[in-house]
């Protein structure tokens, strides 16, 4: 009997001691480390709010948000304090060197060009901030970009060959093709009714989802307009997700949006799994390869496995390759989309820069379909798109982490803390970009991009170093043919319902619309 009590308190003892220490692990990684991180950014000159047990500025950022998308703004590109106002806010109260909140991690701001330099350029040091801790967001957010090490090395040694320029000049006319067939539709009402008006973000968002099926999967591309919408709505509720404070173990509950995204995300890689594995078939038979990016990345991949040989871990499992496909639908089909979108409106309020395109174009092209050589020798056009993506970047910032202390500048980055390069405010320096940062001003870029920022690290639409985005030339080429094709047959001007409103849905958007009317040329 007394034995039995002995094991008993023994028992309680263990629970007890082993709770003790469950909470003491918790309360660690909820206050004690948040705290001495904030102690240590403090010291060494950076300022920001106190930290607030698990939330931190999440409530604050999220209600000046809210309130931020609630009315339009005027047209002045002056778009920072709507699309993210706790992080001006922030930085007016406290100072460039300042620092605010994602629930428990600690945030820096980067503002100065060699601090920033030094970042992207040790990428290995300042890795990509995806949500890694979340399965959830890892559905979306997945690929090549969102991987780090000896893993990114290998999955972008084998998808470069599909992102060269010999690769991209056999994509033009299927690009051709799809905008093709859209602009005639425009033309049959334009001369019908004399103009018609577009909301031209959801169509340019189709029309590219159409391009990238087309030149990703090739005869296949009917299945991806059905991953398209798939996509569409995992990024919706990707999102609602991220803006969630991270609970642990809360995406494993069956609520009704974590059951969605499972089921979207199986539905996408069945899909994407069958048309790989219909390609591999015909492979294995001998047949000839599709020319398309599916092909092309199957191919590489054959080629490293054979190289490699019996080497463990060689080339991209099936998996791999599913990842790399959704990544690159969503991120070229979204970058291409928002980028086509803000050239048109802008230019639409800039009529001297759409007739300087327009007869730049014509010069060039006459109404025959733009060819791959000379649309590079569009020197206009290619000034207006960099000066888009300087004022509305698809992405509005660069987020790192730090996993252990790391030194940037005279600083000590604290394992931990993300360091963040707020792009759409970087874009905006005067003492960069000269006292008209605000305005649109494609001439500064007339001298390309290094002049432009006297060669600081200051433009940063597709990132910048070793992990500068891949598709980036791919989304410049179809940007600068689309609207080669679209200057060739219109002249366009907002609608009078137009408001500006821009907004981040991962990427940069119009909130409240965005119409557009075009008017056929003679």
């Amino acid at each position: 009997m007394e034995m039995d009590i002995i094991i008993r308190q023994a028992i309680a003892a263990s629970f007890f001691l082993a709770l003790v220490a469950w909470a003491w692990r918790v309360l660690n990684w909820a206050w004690f480390t948040p705290k001495s991180i904030e102690k240590r950014l403090r010291q060494q000159g950076f300022k920001g709010n106190p930290y607030r047990f698990l939330v931190g500025d999440v409530k604050e950022s999220s209600a000046m948000l809210q309130d931020s998308m609630a009315t339009p703004i005027p047209f002045n590109n002056d778009i920072v304090t709507r699309i993210m106002p706790h992080i001006d806010h922030t930085i007016k109260t406290y100072g460039r060197n300042s620092f605010t909140w994602m629930g428990r991690i600690p945030r820096v701001h980067i503002m100065d060009a060699d601090l920033i330099r030094e970042a992207l350029t040790h990428s290995t040091k300042f890795v990509k901030n995806f949500d890694v801790h979340n399965p959830l967001v890892k559905f979306l957010l997945t690929g090549v970009g969102s991987f780090e090490g000896e893993k990114w090395s290998k999955h972008r040694r084998i998808i470069s060959p599909a992102f060269t320029l010999e690769k991209l000049k056999t994509m033009l006319p299927a690009f051709a093709v799809c905008y093709d067939e859209l602009l005639r539709k425009w033309e049959q009402t334009a001369k019908r009714e004399g103009s018609i008006e577009v909301d031209i973000f959801p169509t340019f968002d189709v029309l590219t989802s159409d391009v990238i099926s087309k030149v990703a999967f090739g005869s296949t591309y009917e299945e991806g307009g059905k991953i398209f919408q798939l996509l569409k709505e995992l990024m919706d509720l990707t999102i609602e997700t991220m803006r969630d404070v991270y609970i642990p173990g809360w995406s494993y509950l069956p609520t009704k949006r974590n059951k969605r995204m499972k089921q979207i995300n199986h539905e996408i890689t069945e899909m994407l799994r069958n048309i790989i594995n219909k390609r591999l078939k015909a492979m294995k038979a001998g047949e000839p390869n599709e020319d398309d990016l599916l092909g092309v990345l199957l191919e590489s991949n054959f080629q490293e496995i054979k190289d490699q040989g019996n080497e463990k871990n060689v080339g991209l499992s099936i998996d791999d390759v599913i990842e790399e496909c959704k990544l690159f639908y969503f991120a070229g089909q979204e970058t291409t989309g928002v980028l086509l979108t803000w050239t048109t409106i802008l230019l639409s309020k800039h009529p001297e820069w759409q007739d300087r395109a327009r007869e730049e174009v014509l010069q060039t092209f006459g109404k025959n379909k733009p060819e791959f050589d000379k649309l590079n020798q569009l020197k206009y056009v290619s000034m207006i798109l960099y000066e888009v993506l300087r004022l509305y970047p698809p992405v509005i910032d660069l987020t790192k982490i730090v996993h252990k202390d790391t030194k940037l500048g005279p600083y000590i980055i604290p394992a931990g803390t993300q360091v963040m390069m707020p792009t759409v405010m970087l874009h905006r320096e005067k003492s960069i970009w000269g006292e008209d940062a605000m305005e649109f001003n494609p001439e500064r870029f007339a001298d390309g991009v290094a002049n432009a920022t006297k060669n600081n690290v200051s433009f940063l639409p597709f990132s910048w170093g070793p992990r500068v985005c891949l598709g980036q030339n791919f989304a410049l080429l179809q940007a600068k043919l689309g609207l080669a094709m679209i200057l060739q047959r219109f002249t366009f001007d907002v609608s009078p319902s137009y408001a500006h409103a821009p907004y981040t849905v991962l990427t940069l958007q119009p909130q409240l619309g965005s119409h557009v009317i075009y008017r056929k040329l003679e």
